[in-house]
């Protein structure tokens, strides 16, 4: 790789002044770098993704080499050598390269249309640009890694793409010419519809336009508010099929394209107005579908269970409806279980052909699964744009008049508090939809004079007008923090904000665009998206709770000083280059709006606001830092007088973006304005694999507070483990030498285990080598079935597994760790609650006033999402979005913990006990099962307390209601109080098993031990007396000839609901479902870490 070298003379342009770089010393020098490889792999230890001899600084985590090396080096077309040192194509292989190429390309351009004063100037540009993104201290949005540079720096060309750009020398509209000279490095894009079919600017235009974008890994939002409700009048005669038809079609366009390719998953927005007149289908389209998922889910398990047993049936005795009465009870049954006719008909006709059985695709509810794919509105975010004039109808108990697009007429009144509670309701059951609140966006708009803004991307940060684009960049704002002294050191960042404003300016210049009417307003207004990431971690290093007033204090300083210092920098450009062509008309706006962010960094009084209904949440000018207020104060006064002097090169300039996958080749430990997810959080990679997240912020924040390094050192072990399975409690090397294992096994789990999600994981054939687990005994059957627990296989019991896990992995959350002061808890609560034990999480108040404290120095919006736990109930949804619009956030999306149908509800969150009741009901249809010639049984698992300590009871009871046996299990307590519990449970099961009476169990077993606290809890548990909520029922079966228990077989139904089949390695349950990378168990909690 060449560095940088163009040596063209310019004058006239920005001086760029060196922070970071020295004008005798390359920029790659000034790091040392590794070679490394990288491997990625799911949970089960199989590889997604694997390259060796990466090159990258010393000081990079081995996510942030994964994430470079999987989805940002250009695979293809890349000058290299071959291990003879013949030149030959082929892919990336260092952060050098990657860093070359954006840079260089941007310099390139930024010189080619004087945006440099000198040489030396474009210079600078490029080190200290380069020294950024190598140092993690700022980098761009995905896009410009895929696509930025690969012709500039490697001559790749393709085909063209229908792609356009306006010639800044001519003016004029022109048509790229290949795929790669001028890329797509724009995230957002907002797209316009008309109503009409098809031509061009119409709905299936939209979808050939959204694959252009979606193709080169950005995303799109559009407001349908134009398309005619179902029912309107036709010009040609007729009435429409409706908005909701079409946007089923457009959904299921945007899941084949985005589910192709190799970059990341795009992604889509759809709005529409609270005044459209197919509102209410919107607004309940996602739950609906919800639903749908589940009737398929249940109803195909229905049908394969009654079409086959009326195959088995007829096969076995004759097809004759008047006399084989099995067959004709087993048709009455697949008719009383709502079995369609015709699929009854068919089975029959089958039979009559002597075919058996017929085979159903098995389906579930997995998110990428076939019932979702098959079910409509999966592939986008929702939002409904709400103006203040519902907020009033709301208020003041009043209808809403929803209005035909045809004519403007009124096409009929709905009460708005119904449609508010329906919107509650939605996204208490699915997270959709989201809110907009119209009336505040457009009170900031900028440019009204050139029209309404009606819409964002995907995430809702960017908003403007429609057929327009913004490319985003985002600052790691821990890297300009000193742990030592505890400064912010903010000269520094303002120098990374005025570089990154001018890239971004430059990106616009050297972009296409995928249709002439985004090229056209992309050249016309120029917006920009420069936004801030790791703001949690920031605090945290701080000592600061995210929930404080001081930590919402310093989060509006810092992004009042970025954005008036960015608007500040696009004033110098227009000095240079002029203001955005449409300025003028929209020069009186634009200078409101800027004055309303300049009052509310000095917290003016509500008087002075010009414009504004919903008023915003001034800097408090006690609680932000001296030197962070000045340069506020400062930054936003050059904003105005130089944007008053030259106009502004951009109608827009900041945003807070989700920076998700930025963010981890950053080494951020949070996302754009997001506290911490968890204290070990889990990330699955759409191109598929696991990454496991430990927040390191946690060491800086203990220091600060005065702990000790011993003291920190071992709360960090509690919180995330040893990182090691060498010397843990009962799985460790010892133990498995005695059990074959040898060197080679055991360094491949020591260098699997510091990335672990869960001890279990470790132990497969992909870390293990297969042919080593076969010699242990171990069949290809039983290795891939995703239920193999080699580790309970191997002879280790649950508790053992437990106690090494936790050795190995932490708690994952503080609560509870030694020697942390409860008054320092707040300072590491999390979005969630975390690991098993963990309780806190953030109030959703608390993200709300987040988003208040920075929104009203934001050209653009904050993409946020508000989490709340399941115990959420849809009045405290309506709060939130009430609160949101009454602190002048311009949108909001919500996320209740388990509101996917992925997520089932568990049984016990308080009406389980009711759903026992119903579970155990005499049910006198015939029971169909697939084994007939077993006995069935009623497994109950409940949950007592024996002191501190939690004890499942497992009693299955057979058909006639009668206990026929039990199962004890105690996951904290001493091997020797459970062996004596396995004891007991097997000594009652053979008892009951062999027609024994409940009290006479308890006068023989009983009679020695009843002064043995467990035991008499599990006297007065059998003789009835102590009763507590069954937090688990299912159907088991069971062989009478077997004195020893055995866990019940799984039977489909528990997958049917969604979880995985395994069993929990705490309380035995087998509801057991997927969260992110991880297990929860619904019944008592147990969970590898994530929430």
């Amino acid at each position: 790789m060449e560095e940088y070298t163009e040596q063209r003379e310019i004058t006239n342009g920005l001086v760029i002044d060196r922070k970071f770089t020295k004008e005798d010393t390359s920029v790659y020098d000034m790091f040392n770098y590794d070679l490394r490889s990288s491997m990625i792999r799911n949970p089960d230890g199989s590889v997604v993704f694997e390259m060796n001899d990466v090159e990258v600084p010393n000081f990079y985590s081995q996510i942030a080499t994964d994430i470079l090396a999987q989805k940002y080096f250009r695979k293809r077309g890349v000058p290299t050598k071959d291990e003879m040192g013949n030149p030959v194509l082929g892919s990336e292989s260092s952060i050098k390269q990657v860093v070359n190429r954006m840079v260089g390309c941007w310099t390139h351009w930024g010189k080619e249309f004087n945006y440099f004063n000198s040489t030396k100037d474009a210079k600078a540009y490029y080190e200290e640009m380069a020294y950024m993104m190598i140092n993690q201290m700022a980098v761009p949005n995905s896009p410009q890694w895929f696509n930025t540079g690969l012709h500039w720096a490697y001559n790749i060309e393709g085909k063209a793409q229908g792609h356009s750009y306006v010639n800044p020398i001519s003016k004029q509209l022109e048509y790229s010419k290949n795929a790669y000279e001028r890329p797509q490095p724009h995230a957002c894009f907002i797209l316009s519809v008309k109503d009409d079919l098809v031509n061009k600017g119409g709905i299936f235009d939209l979808v050939t336009r959204e694959a252009r974008i979606f193709k080169y890994g950005s995303g799109v939002g559009t407001n349908f508010s134009t398309i005619r409700g179902k029912g309107e009048q036709l010009s040609g005669g007729g009435t429409s099929s409706g908005l909701m038809s079409f946007l089923k079609i457009n959904d299921a366009a945007a899941g084949a394209v985005k589910s192709g390719g190799t970059t990341r998953r795009a992604a889509k927005m759809v709005c529409l107005d609270i005044d459209h007149p197919e509102i209410e289908e919107f607004i309940k389209w996602k739950s609906e579908e919800e639903n749908k998922v589940a009737s398929l889910v249940s109803g195909n398990e229905s049908c394969k269970l009654h079409v086959n047993n009326i195959l088995k049936t007829a096969l076995s005795d004759g097809v004759d409806l008047q006399n084989n009465k099995e067959l004709r009870s087993a048709i009455k049954d697949a008719n009383n279980s709502n079995v369609p006719v015709q699929m009854i008909v068919r089975a029959i006709e089958l039979a009559k052909q002597g075919i058996g059985k017929i085979d159903f695709k098995k389906l579930d509810t997995y998110y990428e699964g076939e019932a979702y794919g098959t079910v409509s509105g999966q592939n986008s975010n929702n939002s409904v744009r709400v103006n203040n004039k519902f907020f009033e109808s709301l208020n003041n108990n009043l209808n809403f008049n929803l209005i035909n697009r045809t004519d403007g007429k009124v096409n009929r009144e709905v009460s708005a508090e119904k449609l508010w509670n329906d919107i509650a309701m939605s996204a208490w059951i699915s997270a959709d939809p989201g809110l907009q609140y119209d009336t505040t966006i457009n009170e900031w708009h900028t440019c009204p004079a050139s029209g309404k803004i009606n819409a964002s991307n995907p995430c809702s940060e960017y908003m403007f007008l429609d057929d327009t684009a913004c490319n985003l960049a985002s600052i790691n704002l821990v890297k300009f923090y000193d742990e030592e002294t505890g400064t912010f050191d903010i000269e520094r960042f303002k120098h990374a904000v005025n570089l990154w404003t001018i890239t971004l300016e430059i990106s616009v210049l050297m972009a296409q665009f995928p249709s002439e009417s985004v090229a056209q307003r992309s050249y016309d207004f120029r917006t920009l998206g420069l936004g801030y990431a790791n703001l949690g971690s920031l605090l945290m290093k701080m000592a600061l709770p995210y929930d404080s007033d001081k930590g919402r204090a310093i989060a509006g300083a810092l992004t009042s000083i970025m954005c008036g210092e960015s608007y500040a920098t696009s004033a110098k450009m227009a000095q240079v280059h002029g203001p955005f062509s449409r300025f003028e008309e929209n020069k009186d706006h634009m200078l409101r709006v800027i004055r309303n962010h300049r009052r509310a960094a000095y917290n003016a009084t509500k008087e002075s606001y010009e414009g504004l209904t919903v008023l915003p949440i001034g800097l408090d000018q006690d609680l932000v830092p001296k030197d962070m207020l000045s340069a506020a104060h400062q930054s936003w006064d050059k904003a105005l007088e130089l944007g008053q002097k030259h106009g502004y090169r951009n109608a827009q300039t900041t945003v807070i973006a989700p920076t998700g996958t930025i963010a981890l080749i950053m080494d951020c430990d949070t996302t754009g304005i997001e506290p911490d997810f968890a204290t070990v959080k889990f990330k699955k990679l759409a191109g598929g694999g696991y990454f496991k997240i430990v927040n390191n912020s946690i060491k800086p924040a203990l220091k600060k507070l005065g702990y000790t390094d011993e003291e920190i050192r071992s709360i960090e072990k509690y919180a995330v483990g040893h990182g090691s399975i060498k010397d843990a409690p009962y799985i460790n090397f010892d133990s498995l030498r005695s059990k074959g294992f040898g060197d080679t096994q055991l360094n491949a789990l020591e260098s699997n285990a510091k990335g672990a999600f869960e001890i279990k994981f470790i132990f497969n054939k992909f870390v293990l080598g297969e042919e080593f687990c076969k010699n242990l005994g171990f069949t290809d059957e039983k290795m891939n079935n995703p239920n193999f627990n080699m580790l309970k296989e191997l002879g280790f019991t649950s508790d053992e597994i437990s106690a090494a896990d936790e050795y190995l992995c932490g708690s994952m959350t503080l609560e509870g760790a030694p020697h942390l002061k409860g008054e320092h808890y707040k300072i590491f609560d999390c979005a969630n609650k975390c690991g098993k034990k963990g309780t806190r999480y953030i109030h959703h108040n608390g993200h709300i006033k987040m988003m208040a404290a920075a929104q009203p120095f934001i050209s653009g919006a904050i993409s946020k999402t508000i989490n709340m736990p399941k115990e959420t109930t849809v009045e405290e949804i309506k709060s939130a979005y009430y609160d949101s619009w009454k602190y002048m956030v311009k949108a909001v999306a919500l996320y209740r913990d388990e509101s996917k149908l992925s997520q089932p509800l568990s049984t016990s969150s308080g009406i389980s006990g009711e759903l026992d009741s119903i579970f155990n009901e005499n049910n006198e249809s015939v029971t169909i099962t697939s084994e007939p010639t077993k006995l069935e049984l009623i497994e109950n698992i409940e949950h007592h307390k024996v002191g501190p300590q939690d004890l499942y009871v497992h009693s299955f009871v057979n058909t006639e209601g009668k206990l026929s046996k039990i199962k004890l299990v105690m996951p904290k307590t001493t091997p020797s109080n459970q062996e004596l519990l396995d004891f007991v449970g097997t000594t009652i099961s053979f008892a009951l098993m062999r027609g024994y009476s409940t009290k006479d169990v308890l006068d023989e077993c009983f009679s020695e031990w009843r002064d043995h606290p467990i035991l008499r809890k599990i006297e007065s548990v059998l003789k009835g007396e102590q009763t507590n909520k069954v937090v688990q029922t299912k159907l088991g079966s069971s062989n009478d000839q077997k004195l020893t228990l055995e866990e019940p077989e799984e039977d489909d139904a528990i997958k049917a609901m969604g979880y995985t089949g395994a069993k929990c390695t705490e309380c035995g349950a087998s509801m057991m479902r997927q969260n992110g990378a991880c297990l929860l168990c619904d019944v008592c909690g147990a969970t590898s870490g994530c929430s």
